[in-house]
């Protein structure tokens, strides 16, 4: 059976911590592995406010970038700012990242969310509200109390976006979250997260989905061998990609 939702108002818990932790900085990023560079070079800012989408052809290095910036892996060369200094434990719990296979606890639904809250050390008076609007907003309220590891593929996706939102992210990864995935289920996925950007966190997403990038995307980072082609607004990046690769990627065309 497909997941079909549709938009309906709710809210999620609002990104309320005073002082930001953006924009992040990316100098002279290099990461390199069995005598490979495979991110190399890298200078981006991010800022809050417009979903960003990173694209480009398989093996750019798009995974690899958004892991180094998240912080689960160590960068060879160059250094990551958030807001002009390195992370810390108070960055790590302003951040999160959902991965395209969904990483879920042998619990309920509800557990999983309940799991992450007390883990970040959300107060219990508030764990029952963060917890009810997360449910709702993902519309897995009538399956709460349902084991997680037997929800359908976009179900699964949907608790583990939701469960990162309970903790109000400033900043939200996503690698390929609707990869796989049929349209009803990708429907509500990008309706869940067309919410979250309205609750004050910024997108940032990876795809290969060129219609998901001008669906949700503002800005688009395109990149290629794991160098940044071109980093710019999505309006003009898919009415004149300024990269040749960029330009191919887009007519479907295969870029090496």
């Amino acid at each position: 059976m497909h997941d079909v939702v549709r938009a309906v108002p709710f809210l999620l818990p609002s990104v309320t911590v005073p002082g930001s932790c953006l924009p992040l900085e990316a100098k002279d990023l290099v990461f390199e592995a069995g005598g490979k560079r495979l991110i190399d070079g890298i200078d981006i800012t991010l800022r809050s406010g417009p979903v960003t989408a990173i694209m480009g052809p398989n093996g750019a290095g798009k995974s690899l970038l958004l892991r180094l910036l998240h912080g689960l892996l160590r960068p060879t060369q160059g250094e990551i700012l958030w807001s002009g200094r390195p992370a810390d434990r108070e960055i790590a719990s302003r951040q999160a990242m959902v991965f395209q296979r969904p990483v879920l606890l042998r619990r309920s639904v509800a557990a999983n969310i309940h799991y992450a809250l007390d883990v970040r050390g959300v107060a219990p008076a508030e764990r029952r509200a963060r917890l009810d609007a997360v449910l709702q907003a993902a519309r897995l309220e009538h399956l709460a109390e349902r084991p997680a590891r037997v929800l359908s593929g976009g179900e699964q996706q949907r608790l583990a976006i939701a469960r990162a939102l309970s903790m109000a992210p400033e900043i939200l990864f996503l690698d390929e979250p609707t990869a796989s995935l049929d349209p009803a289920s990708t429907l509500a996925i990008e309706e869940l997260l067309q919410q979250a950007r309205a609750s004050g966190t910024k997108l940032v997403l990876v795809t290969h989905d060129v219609g998901q990038a001008r669906r949700l995307a503002q800005e688009v980072l395109f990149m290629h061998r794991g160098r940044i082609a071109e980093q710019t607004m999505a309006g003009r990046f898919f009415a004149h990609a300024a990269s040749a690769e960029a330009q191919a990627f887009l007519e479907g065309r295969i870029v090496l």
